[in-house]
């Protein structure tokens, strides 16, 4: 999974930062599964990069006031 640039994510409509916040929570949520069962996660970056991009979303939506 690639990082989103603060550009692409800034030029974003307000409906699609919340859609694609909910899309990234929900592959975090089922990545700390696998990962609690004890599976050996496909791509160990993934969980970081993840987090990574869920802050930056939440970052410009709160310096715009939608969050």
């Amino acid at each position: 999974m690639a990082l989103l640039r603060m550009v692409e994510i800034r030029s974003m409509k307000t409906k699609d930062r919340v859609l694609k916040l909910k899309e990234l929570r929900d592959d975090l949520l089922r990545e700390r599964g696998v990962a609690a069962m004890g599976g050996a996660p496909p791509s160990p970056g993934k969980i970081r990069s993840l987090r990574t991009n869920i802050a930056r979303i939440a970052t410009v939506m709160r310096e715009e006031g939608e969050f």
